[in-house]
């Protein structure tokens, strides 16, 4: 019996970047697990992507949610070979008002930083089980430091700042898994895909897009199948060169802050 093709679940694959990466890895043979919020743009989306394709919806503002698409995905996938954690909000329109998720979570951080701590960490027995498997999460050079103590961002909002904590806060998550994960099992790491793509997200902000979303689909797509990087992790990369996120991503003093704050947020113990 020849060997199952490779299985890669991608977050917010229904546009922009993801919807790239999804049609480039179902092109390419792979299992594409083709997650998005709207049932009706999932469904046309796997369509588009073929038999190689399955789709996924949830609404990753809603922690249940997260946590019925990792226990599906755990339940009927034999395996995962790559996480990519794309899903994510933008800065929002030009003076937009803090909104908060249905857990009440100020919403940029519960979709871009919450969302993807919580389905990576229910997933990683099925990566683990997987291996050598990879977890690559879309994040920003755009980060800004915060105290974790006020992750919830209540007073002095701004969208554009709200986005950059949040990924700030993904980098400085990458890196503490990546240290508690067996390089040559999972490996994790951070990128910056590229400067203000042509997306729905950039352009509602008021952006003009500086690059396409091939610039950035290419640099991702390496992360996801170069050989080269088979055992890389806890790296964080600009477009295809290693780069560096914020200090605050590697200080263990800031990521244990913001390790207690995400366990309250999530209701768990950590």
């Amino acid at each position: 019996m020849a060997d199952a093709p490779p299985t890669v679940l991608i977050t917010g694959a229904t546009s922009g970047l993801g919807r790239y990466l999804a049609r480039e890895l179902a092109s390419s043979g792979w299992q594409v697990l083709a997650h998005g919020r709207d049932p009706v743009r999932v469904a046309d989306n796997c369509a588009e992507l073929g038999g190689g394709a399955r789709g996924l919806v949830a609404d990753l503002a809603r922690l249940g949610e997260v946590r019925e698409l990792a226990a599906l995905v755990s339940a009927e996938v034999p395996r995962l070979d790559v996480l990519v954690n794309n899903a994510g909000i933008g800065f929002g329109a030009p003076g937009e008002v803090r909104q908060v998720s249905a857990d009440g979570h100020e919403l940029r951080f519960a979709v871009n930083y919450l969302a993807p701590v919580l389905l990576t960490r229910l997933l990683v027995p099925l990566l683990t089980a997987s291996a050598p498997s990879r977890v690559v999460n879309v994040g920003s050079l755009g980060q800004v430091a915060f105290d974790p103590a006020d992750a919830e961002f209540e007073h002095g909002y701004n969208g554009v700042d709200a986005y950059r904590r949040s990924k700030l806060a993904l980098a400085a998550f990458t890196f503490e898994l990546a240290g508690e994960l067996d390089a040559a099992t999972v490996t994790v790491n951070c990128l910056h895909p590229a400067t203000f793509m042509n997306t729905a997200m950039v352009r509602q902000g008021g952006i003009t897009p500086v690059s396409t979303v091939q610039d950035g689909g290419e640099a991702t797509m390496r992360l996801i199948t170069d050989p080269a990087l088979d055992g890389v992790t806890g790296q964080f990369f600009d477009g295809i060169r290693t780069s560096r996120a914020l200090p605050e991503a590697y200080d263990r003093q800031f990521r244990a802050k913001l390790g207690e704050v995400t366990g309250r947020m999530l209701g768990e113990a950590r």
